[in-house]
C-alpha cells in the first residue's frame, strides 16, 4: 500500500517541470482553449461554487476562475498547491487552494455545485470510496466531471512510487468500469471520447481518454 507522505513526496518533486506537459501546463493557445472550451461547455450556470481536486499546478483552477466561478482547489503536494496559487494570483484570479487529500478534501461542511477530478483516480487506493465521498460534497442536481483515461504509456512503466502497482486503477480507468463505479449516485451520465482531438494533449493520442459528466442527486 502506498503511503500519502510518499505520495505528496514525489508530486512535490515533480512539480517544477509539471507545466512542461501540455495539458498540464496550457501554456499553448490551443490547448489552453481546448480546456476552456471543454470547461465551459460542462459547468453549470455562473457563478458557480467549484471544486478542484488534485489541482496541480492550477491550470485548470485558472480557466474556471477565469470564467467567472468561484473556485476552490485542493492538492496534496504543497509544491503543486503553491504553484496554483501562484499561477492564481498571477492571473489577478480569486481563488483559495489547500494543501489536502483529493480523496477527502479538507473543505468542511462547504458544498459545491460541480467537482472536477482530472486524471486522479489512477493514484488513489481506494477510487470508488473516493468516487461516493466527491459525490457527497454536491449539491442537489450538482456535476461531477471526471476526465480520465486508460494511457498506453502506463502499461509497461515501473510504479511511480512503491505499492503503486497494487492501486486498483493504476495506469487508469476504462470508461465503462468509471460509468458503473458512478452510477449509485448519478441520475445521468453521459461519456465524451476526448481522443480526436488534439488540442486538449499537445499531439495525437492513440490511447483511452475521455470526460464523464455526471449529474449527481
Amino acid at each position: 500500500m502506498t503511503h500519502s507522505t510518499a505520495i505528496a513526496a514525489y508530486w512535490n518533486a515533480a512539480a517544477h517541470a509539471f507545466d512542461e506537459e501540455p495539458d498540464h501546463g496550457l501554456r499553448g493557445e490551443a490547448t489552453r482553449a481546448a480546456w476552456d472550451r471543454l470547461l465551459r461547455r460542462w459547468a453549470p450556470p455562473l457563478p458557480a461554487d467549484v471544486l478542484d481536486l488534485g489541482c496541480g499546478t492550477g491550470s485548470l483552477s485558472v480557466l474556471l476562475a477565469g470564467a467567472g466561478h468561484r473556485v476552490t482547489g485542493v492538492d496534496l503536494a504543497p509544491a503543486m498547491a503553491e504553484a496554483a496559487r501562484a499561477k492564481l494570483a498571477a492571473a489577478g484570479l480569486p481563488g483559495v487552494v489547500h494543501v489536502g487529500d483529493a480523496a477527502a478534501p479538507p473543505v468542511g461542511e462547504d458544498r459545491f455545485d460541480m467537482v472536477v477530478v482530472r486524471h486522479v483516480l489512477w493514484t488513489l487506493p481506494d477510487p470508488e470510496a473516493a468516487l461516493r465521498h466527491w459525490a457527497g460534497l454536491l449539491r442537489p442536481g450538482g456535476t461531477l466531471l471526471l476526465v480520465e483515461g486508460r494511457w498506453r504509456q502506463s502499461a509497461d512503466a515501473a510504479p511511480y512510487v512503491d505499492g503503486a502497482e497494487a492501486l486498483p486503477w493504476t495506469g487508469g480507468v476504462r470508461p465503462e468500469t468509471l460509468r458503473e463505479a458512478v452510477a449509485p449516485y448519478a441520475s445521468e451520465t453521459e461519456i465524451e471520447d476526448l481522443t480526436t482531438d488534439p488540442d486538449l494533449w499537445g499531439r495525437e493520442v492513440d490511447d483511452i481518454r475521455y470526460a464523464l459528466v455526471a449529474r449527481v442527486g
